[in-house]
């Protein structure tokens, strides 16, 4: 099986050097193991996606020094596939539609026993067929989400057996419950990142998930995805976050550590990768 590794960034801005550091990471471990290195572009965020993000996005890997393959897979061409992942999950049980609002998902957050709160964790009583029929016709708004206690149903003993390998960490059990029950779609959009990174990476091969340390928490969602789904798991690596001088994770709104920025400076990409140690 042939490495095969990506670089996944949402085109709502310039990249900023945390950026370059995942990209970076990724596309080396690829060069090392004489692998695959895969760009794709997640902009199923159509509101905040721009098309003029897309070109400087690839002249800033180009001047870091990264290559990759072609064509660039883009996400938002390709709903239809992550409309039949959630046609799927209907069919197997595992998502409800949810039709109440922040402040209501808030207050039975609150109000939950001792411990269990932080995270929704879906209704006391479910909604019958005919009041979730009335609510649809009515044109209301929802949200699709994923169900843990059906999901324990769907799966048996298979869903306390979950796992995944964390790259120098090795087995690890991958226990979604701390989650809650994540919104997988809305009905104005009909997917989200879960189900359309789940289904990008198996669908391009991916072997190794290489990504900052902030996407750790929602790996064993992930996993819990591809086994419904009957897709492999990847190996996961999730790497250190760069930071600023007080700590704090760099954003696309600090335009002075933007690789436009950088690049418009006349510094070098080695003089980056040699700055900021990598």
């Amino acid at each position: 099986m042939i490495f095969t590794t990506r670089f996944a960034p949402s085109p709502t801005g310039h990249l900023h050097i945390g950026h370059a550091f995942s990209a970076w990471t990724a596309w080396q471990a690829a060069s090392e193991k004489g692998g695959r290195f895969i760009l794709r572009l997640e902009d199923i965020d159509t509101t905040r996606c721009k098309p003029e993000f897309d070109q400087v996005i690839f002249d800033d890997l180009i001047w870091l020094g990264l290559d990759w393959e072609l064509p660039v897979r883009r996400q938002s061409e390709h709903f239809d596939d992550y409309a039949r992942v959630l046609e799927r999950l209907i069919a197997l049980r595992v998502v409800y539609r949810c039709f109440k609002t922040r402040a209501e998902i808030l207050d039975d957050i609150a109000r939950a026993p001792h411990g269990a709160g932080e995270v929704y964790r879906g209704p006391v009583d479910p909604m019958s067929a005919d009041e979730e029929a009335e609510r649809v016709a009515k044109g209301e708004s929802y949200a699709w989400r994923l169900s843990l206690d059906r999901c324990r149903d769907v799966l048996g003993p298979r869903f306390a057996a979950m796992q995944f390998i964390e790259d120098e960490r090795g087995l690890l059990p991958a226990d979604p419950d701390p989650l809650g029950d994540v919104i997988l779609a809305r009905k104005d959009v009909g997917t989200s990142y879960h189900i359309a990174v789940v289904h990008d990476d198996a669908l391009q091969g991916m072997t190794h998930i290489i990504r900052g340390e902030d996407l750790f928490e929602l790996t064993p969602l992930h996993v819990l995805l591809q086994t419904l789904l009957d897709l492999p798991t990847p190996i996961y690596r999730h790497h250190r976050l760069l930071t600023d001088e007080n700590g704090q994770r760099f954003a696309k709104r600090n335009l002075s550590v933007t690789l436009k920025s950088m690049r418009e400076a006349g510094m070098s990409a080695e003089d980056v990768r040699t700055k900021w140690g990598f």
